[in-house]
């Protein structure tokens, strides 16, 4: 049984995963997509200072829950010392590369022209901070670090271009827009999901180091739930794909509002996988 503060830092963490995945992904996308999302501009930018202060809310947060968390009562929360202490440790270190990033990422969205290269640079900060703490620093090799953050900006991507898919096609004025976006990363997220796949398998085998422990430990079979909602996410994909945006090409407004539906779906089952990924790195200890 979970206690409070177990429950308190997974719903942190599950909020710091998508508000910062998601702003990093709408940054991706302005570069990617420039000329697509012109007219969605300046909603992108509001909803990503909302992700970017979400980010900053959840980081502060999780910090000030370790110091509970030491403590076991919420007076750690408030305690100078404790929290000092936890500062000199990789938790400040990640504290620290987090306040930065997203510091970044909060000016560069008030910058013109150069400043989305500043938001760019803030997000990457930010991601590689999650390579300093959790299971992949415990294995202590650059390489793997270096996966886990492209792991985290084909996930952002992903995660980035649902809103604006879904805003295009809800407006039936922009069907060919949104027909003609959703192609196009249609194509992109062929290599993605197949860096994705390697990437997230790699490091599942160096973490756990044998095939018998997926299914004889607590680890393994929460990861292997994670992956079977990442399978859900690849067959919406591929209906998205294959189904929807030809048939949106072709001026099918129907096939406009499954796709709608289906980003929702989507929307809803990586909120779900972020929230097996923060159960793993919060409170389940890699198998022996």
């Amino acid at each position: 049984m979970l206690d409070i503060w177990e429950v308190a830092a997974i719903a942190a963490k599950v909020l710091l995963y998508t508000s910062l995945s998601g702003a990093t992904g709408l940054v991706l996308v302005r570069i990617v997509f420039v000329a697509h999302v012109t007219s969605l501009e300046r909603r992108l930018r509001s909803f990503a200072l909302v992700l970017t202060g979400v980010a900053f809310a959840a980081t502060t947060f999780s910090f000030l829950l370790r110091g509970a968390a030491l403590t076991g009562d919420v007076s750690g929360m408030a305690d100078p010392e404790m929290l000092g202490l936890l500062w000199t440790t990789s938790v400040g270190d990640v504290l620290f590369y987090r306040l930065i990033g997203i510091a970044l990422l909060f000016v560069g969205l008030f910058i013109p022209k150069v400043g989305v290269w500043v938001t760019l640079t803030g997000s990457l900060i930010a991601l590689w901070s999650f390579a300093q703490i959790g299971h992949i620093p415990e294995l202590d090799q650059t390489g793997i670090r270096l996966l886990l953050l492209l792991h985290l900006i084909g996930i952002s991507f992903w995660i980035g271009i649902l809103a604006p898919l879904r805003w295009l096609a809800r407006d039936p004025e922009k069907l060919a827009a949104a027909a003609d976006l959703g192609h196009r990363f249609g194509v992109m997220a062929s290599g993605v999901v197949l860096v994705l796949v390697l990437a997230g398998g790699l490091m599942a085998w160096l973490i756990l180091g044998s095939i018998s422990l997926i299914f004889s430990t607590t680890y393994g079979v929460t990861l292997v739930g994670k992956v079977a909602l990442v399978a859900l996410l690849l067959g919406l994909a591929a209906a998205n794909k294959f189904r929807f945006i030809p048939a949106m090409q072709g001026g099918d407004h129907a096939a406009a509002k499954h796709l709608v539906r289906s980003v929702e779906i989507e929307t809803f089952v990586i909120t779900a996988v972020l929230g097996v990924t923060a159960t793993l790195t919060s409170v389940l200890a890699l198998p022996m």
